[in-house]
């Protein structure tokens, strides 16, 4: 092993060769911590919560309170919690006539807009469907017996269907301006997950995909496909878009970039670095797959770095010219000449991750050049992550309309 990589650090940085962005971002570095004292450290109790103050007397004073002083108190707090409730809002629109002129025609106040006409949900109930729904990820039939038992409010679930239906179509402009002002910038990532969809006469599920884009530091969107092409793309992204879309290896973003123009692709370091754990996790040529390993370790510290300093832009892109490139160019290096050796077989966990890393390109090195791209699209995965719990819930989409 030591003689397959000899000399792939030739190319490396001398000490006299740092920049000055590598010098203060050490001085940062080195900066001791903070650590947290009792006057920094969040409250137990958020203060921004509704005070309910409930007062409590002795029993000897309750029995004769004219036979005791009050000379001060001693207080503490808890945090308490109400669950949910269900109420009727009644809506009184009271009727007048001008006294000076009983004879014209009384005036009374219009009823505040609804987003289901003639309907008896209100916006507080509404609200509460969807986030438990998406957020909570509890289906309609959960909710609907979760309001007849501990309520004793019956809601039938095709109700509630048609509500969801029109809530979002009332969030439809919304999710528009999203995506407008989300694909104005220069930077997205991307990715999709399968989510299985029941279709009439089917007899079974079919698999559908939810799309999903993020801006680091902004907005995630979710756009339902019955697909995984890159016709996906294209009914999405619009043709304005310019810039970079970090993304994993799948093949439906090469053919979407390839029509577009001024669109460039990021590769994952995180999806490359799983595969070579994979290898050595199996045993696979442990060394080699641990020296890269390691080098991937090395990426992901100057990362961590950066993350602790809050670098920005122009920083993040001067430390990686400085550290992050020459150890790209080690890692190729080594790849090559792991490919070429007879050792390595192209179908083993090793070969096979090899070649995946090898494939991408120039697409794994353009986060070197670019301080807004970052070196994986972990933050886009960690937005898919919740449908997981979703699934496990829901099981399917209802059909392949509703997504």
């Amino acid at each position: 092993m030591e003689l397959l990589l000899s000399n792939i650090d030739a190319d490396a940085p001398g000490k006299d060769e740092a920049s000055a962005a590598h010098i203060e971002l050490l001085e940062a570095e080195a900066k001791p911590r903070r650590r947290k004292t009792a006057e920094t450290r969040r409250p137990r109790i958020p203060e921004h919560l509704p005070l309910v103050e409930e007062i409590i007397d002795p029993e000897p004073v309750k029995a004769c309170p004219e036979a005791w002083s009050y000379i001060g108190e001693e207080s503490s707090e808890q945090l308490d919690y109400e669950p949910g409730r269900f109420l009727r809002r009644r809506l009184v629109r009271r009727k007048y006539v001008k006294k000076a002129n009983r004879e014209a025609p009384p005036i009374i106040a219009d009823l505040p807009p609804k987003l289901v006409d003639g309907g008896i949900a209100s916006p507080g109930l509404l609200s509460q469907i969807i986030i438990a729904k998406y957020c909570d990820h509890l289906p309609l039939y959960r909710q609907e017996q979760i309001f007849l038992q501990r309520h004793g409010v019956e809601i039938p679930r095709q109700t509630m269907a048609r509500w969801v239906e029109v809530v979002a179509d009332w969030l439809h402009p919304i999710h528009n301006e999203v995506a407008r002002q989300m694909f104005a910038r220069s930077y997205v990532e991307a990715d999709e997950t399968p989510i299985k969809y029941l279709e009439p006469g089917a007899g079974k599920t079919k698999q559908g995909y939810l799309w999903v884009y993020r801006v680091p530091g902004g907005d995630t969107l979710f756009d339902w496909h019955p697909g995984r092409g890159h016709k996906c793309l294209k009914l999405f992204i619009p043709e304005s878009f310019q810039g970079v879309i970090q993304c994993d290896a799948f093949g439906a973003y090469r053919t979407f970039a390839r029509d577009r123009n001024g669109v460039r692709l990021a590769g994952c370091w995180a999806h490359a670095r799983r595969k070579f754990f994979d290898a050595f996790d199996m045993g696979d040529s442990r060394e080699q797959s641990g020296w890269i390993i390691r080098q991937i370790q090395h990426l992901y510290r100057i990362e961590k770095k950066l993350r602790e300093c809050r670098a920005g832009p122009n920083l993040r892109n001067a430390i990686r010219q400085s550290e992050s490139k020459p150890i790209l160019k080690r890692i190729r290096k080594a790849l090559l000449r792991l490919k070429s050796s007879k050792t390595i077989l192209p179908k083993s966990l090793l070969g096979k991750a090899i070649n995946y890393t090898l494939n991408q390109g120039d697409m794994l090195e353009v986060y070197i050049d670019n301080g807004l791209v970052e070196i994986d699209n972990n933050l886009v995965e960690n937005a898919i992550r919740p449908t997981a719990i979703g699934k496990k819930n829901w099981l399917f989409i209802g059909a392949k309309e509703a997504g």
